[in-house]
């Protein structure tokens, strides 16, 4: 049996109109990164964070799974073994897509997060710095997001199925984003075959066996294919 673990980026999604950070155009390209995806940018400027992950919750709420998000959900339907998927996005396009039990270590523009009490719950479309904890009351609301300088979510987990995975694949990931960077790291440590999928190759392309370049929706769907037969 072969356990697969896949590392998806905001590469997979883009295809269904939602931009990296690194695109040109759209939310990204419109604000410093400092200014909205950092702990010090929100005690700055909580509204525009606010504000700003607002539009974000908009843009994805509109957007559909694509053909790379529904392959690796067949995946999962049909590998005899587990096939894990933890992702960098906050979109939800995955669980859209059909997959299960997604780890989303970046957290999920769907939730929000209580930085006085650490309550958790589902967010509105719209937040606003002066929305109450559902809990405590206070208004400390931020988006339940992890930012740059932040710890990401569920790292045990994802080391120990790294610990256990015999195929290891990054999908529309750049490569430069420490923790998850790293992953193909422990892949190998444990053994494990690695595959790089991306649009073009990434800054950490030489640490993986199988490089696959192209669109995420054509690329995914064929590599599933090809383990698939491999059953």
């Amino acid at each position: 049996m072969e356990k697969i673990v896949i590392l998806t980026g905001a590469g997979i999604s883009a295809e269904s109109g939602l931009g990296t950070f690194r695109d040109e155009g759209g939310l990204w390209a419109q604000h410093r990164i400092e200014d909205v995806a950092t702990p010090e940018g929100f005690a700055r400027n909580p509204a525009l964070v606010h504000s700003f992950y607002n539009a974000r919750r908009v843009q994805a709420a509109k957007a559909q799974p694509n053909a790379a998000h529904q392959a690796l959900a067949r995946l999962q339907r049909d590998w005899p073994d587990e096939v894990i998927v933890v992702t960098q996005n906050v979109d939800g396009l995955h669980e859209a897509g059909g997959s299960q039990d997604v780890i989303h270590m970046h957290g999920t523009l769907a939730g929000a997060l209580c930085s006085s009490c650490g309550h958790r719950w589902k967010s509105a479309e719209q937040m606003t710095p002066a929305d109450p904890c559902s809990r405590c009351g206070r208004p400390t609301v931020r988006p339940d997001v992890v930012w740059f300088g932040e710890m990401p979510y569920f790292m045990d987990e994802i080391y120990d199925h790294l610990s256990g995975a015999r195929i290891f694949a990054a999908i529309g990931t750049s490569g430069q984003v420490y923790p998850a960077a790293a992953f193909v790291h422990e892949a190998i440590a444990a053994g494990a075959q690695t595959f790089e999928l991306n649009l073009e190759p990434s800054t950490g392309v030489l640490h993986f066996d199988n490089i696959l370049t192209g669109p995420a929706t054509q690329t995914v769907p064929k590599w599933v294919d090809d383990l698939l037969k491999r059953r």
